[in-house]
């Protein structure tokens, strides 16, 4: 253990923790400087209310952190591990449809504990990644990568009950990342390209039986809000006082800021214009009090971990190694494209949080394991390369 621990020192990726700490420092800053006029106004709280929930919820994010990064990455595709995250995975995204809860656009994607509440398609991201890595190295270690018709269905079928109860809920944002996260991983498994466009036919397959199904029960699903957000997607100005008010509002917001910003905590847009400003919204904010300067500090270090995870994947001899580090990476920056992506009006708003950034407990939580994951396979690197 000790001899452990000390290959675990020599070996620790310190710009990689030094950026999603800062990150995690950032987001905790911003989030009580954007939430401090809604905790009042609207919730009739203490400015800091947020501010001291994300606090604890990143008490929890650290420990998790360094506990997947102590723990080796290879014990992740053992069958035991395998059943137990499937377990996990799948109890949780049952009872989320059982007892979960949800907000005004009449989504069920919480779980409430009594102390907290915890999101099952945040912690279904990082399962799928470990979960497909582990199948498709076994696939690769016997000898079977190729070969479709050996081992291909249990993923695929995985995959399939993943998308639809997530669908269901409906969380279109993180149905999106899963999807194209597992894409990811098998796509660095060292398939061979002709093997790969068959399994990429088969998950569209698979995804149009998704759809097909959630289509059966539109008129369930498709409630008024979820259609009027889409509505406001192709043209918010048109529902300015409906439901484009969070886009108009967040352009306003990023066109005060201009390169400068306004100076932090000066925003005026979080102060009962800018719904829920802290969460799926808060680069608005950014852009609003730091200007270009805040936004491309956040970018630049997301940036960095996609880029970082990316290096690791291509570096490493490892198939394992290399599949989570594609698959954490792509986490980090399909969530990231997702949530941009719904602000500046380029794809419909989904609610997805901005990696580290924004306020949420799951999410900052089970993004921290990644990172600490990301972590463990980093050092693997390293120290296979001093061998």
């Amino acid at each position: 253990m000790i001899t452990y621990l000390k290959r675990y020192l020599r070996n620790f990726d310190y710009p990689l923790f030094f950026v999603y700490l800062a990150l995690c420092l950032f987001g905790l800053v911003m989030i009580y400087s954007a939430s401090m006029g809604w905790s009042v106004i609207k919730y009739g709280r203490e400015p800091d209310y947020f501010f001291n929930k994300q606090k604890l919820n990143l008490l929890l994010a650290f420990p998790a952190f360094f506990l997947a990064s102590i723990f080796p990455y290879k014990h992740y595709k053992s069958r035991f591990m395998m059943q137990l995250m499937l377990l996990v995975m799948f109890s949780l995204l049952f009872l989320v449809h059982i007892i979960g809860s949800g907000g005004e656009s009449g989504s069920q994607s919480w779980i409430y504990l009594g102390f907290g509440n915890i999101q099952p398609s945040e912690i279904a991201k990082i399962i799928i990644v470990l979960y497909f890595a582990g199948i498709f190295t076994k696939k690769h270690e016997n000898g079977t990568l190729n070969k479709l018709n050996e081992s291909v269905g249990p993923p695929l079928v995985v995959l399939f009950f993943v998308f639809v109860s997530i669908m269901m809920e409906t969380d279109v944002g993180n149905t999106l990342i899963i999807s194209f996260v597992a894409i990811s991983v098998i796509a660095s498994s060292g398939i061979k390209f002709k093997s790969f466009a068959k399994i990429i036919g088969l998950i569209s397959i698979v995804i149009t039986m998704g759809l097909f199904a959630i289509y059966v029960m539109k008129d369930a699903l498709l409630t008024p809000h979820r259609r009027g957000r889409l509505e406001a997607f192709f043209n918010p100005f048109d529902y300015e006082q409906g439901y484009g008010y969070q886009i108009v509002n967040g352009y306003i917001a990023i066109g005060s800021g201009g390169l400068k910003g306004l100076g932090l905590g000066n925003s005026n847009q979080k102060f009962g214009y800018l719904p829920e400003p802290h969460t799926d919204f808060i680069m608005a904010i950014i852009a609003e009090e730091l200007g270009i300067f805040g936004v491309l500090f956040v970018l630049c270090g997301l940036f960095f971990i996609v880029f970082k995870a990316i290096s690791i994947a291509i570096s490493t001899r490892d198939p394992q190694a290399r599949m989570i580090a594609a698959g954490i990476g792509s986490i980090i920056g399909f969530q990231t494209f997702v949530n941009l992506g719904g602000m500046l009006g380029i794809i419909p708003l989904t609610g997805v949080p901005l990696p580290f950034i924004s306020y949420g407990g799951t999410s900052v939580i089970i993004l921290s394991a990644a990172i600490g994951i990301l972590m463990n396979v980093s050092m693997f690197v390293k120290h296979e390369k001093t061998k």
